[in-house]
């Protein structure tokens, strides 16, 4: 299995490294607010997915749920790359999880901002954090970089809609109604504007929106899932 370089190379937003643990000691600046580290990964990531046996939307698969499959040597080998990243993290005081996902849920509630991860959005945190994500099969979530977007909130009529709903005037309590639903977390890309592609195998360490942060939070995005499409497995931190 490869990553995907050369489609995000070009993403000014895009930093690059070459190791785990420059992964972890480099810093967001500038317009960096993204980092890759572009990987090249053996084994049946496939094989994983299909001996878990799960019809639900998204499982999470403990160490324990691993270590319980009976693999091909392509399957224990990607079992190993699995357990070896997840012990990554963990060394740095993190708690990832590993899914697999066959699709998230929806925002079906009809309102003029969708706010489920389909949507093109940001994580926020109230303390200084990052979030890190790999996707080692299946389709991989795409990224955006700030100046290609506006914030759904700022679009004039989108804005209109949403103080009707809230049935008051444009000021501290509306801005907090925005935040108190997520409203003000998602985006909308220009005309024209091209999202890049996080790649498989390749380990990401994207910004988050907290208070002080020293830059814009990583706009991103998870892949769409329609109907027959293969499930995704994803590390996610």
């Amino acid at each position: 299995m490869r990553g995907h370089s050369k489609t995000f190379e070009k993403a000014c937003s895009v930093g690059m490294v070459s190791s785990f643990d420059e992964l972890m000691a480099a810093s967001f600046e500038g317009q960096i607010n993204a980092l890759c580290w572009p990987r090249q990964l053996q084994g049946d990531f496939q094989e994983i997915i299909d001996q878990l046996k799960t019809d639900d939307e998204i499982t999470t698969i403990t160490d324990h749920d691993l270590f319980a499959l009976r693999l091909s040597p392509g399957g224990r080998r990607a079992r190993d790359e699995l357990l070896a990243d997840l012990a990554l993290l963990r060394g740095h005081g993190l708690t990832p999880s590993l899914d697999c996902i066959a699709s998230y849920p929806r925002d079906d509630a009809g309102g003029p901002i969708p706010t489920d991860v389909y949507s093109f959005h940001v994580d926020s945190a109230p303390v200084q954090a990052d979030t890190y994500l790999c996707t080692y099969i299946g389709r991989t979530s795409e990224g955006l970089s700030n100046e290609l977007a506006m914030r759904r909130v700022e679009h004039a009529e989108t804005r209109a809609q949403l103080l009707k709903i809230y049935g008051g005037p444009d000021d501290e309590k509306f801005a907090a109604y925005l935040s108190e639903h997520s409203f003000d977390l998602h985006y909308l890309p220009l005309p024209g504007a091209k999202p890049y592609t996080f790649g498989l195998a390749n380990l990401w360490r994207i910004a988050v929106a907290y208070p002080d942060c020293p830059v814009l939070p990583c706009i991103h995005r998870a892949p769409p899932t329609p109907p027959g499409v293969p499930a995704r497995l994803l590390l996610i931190s």
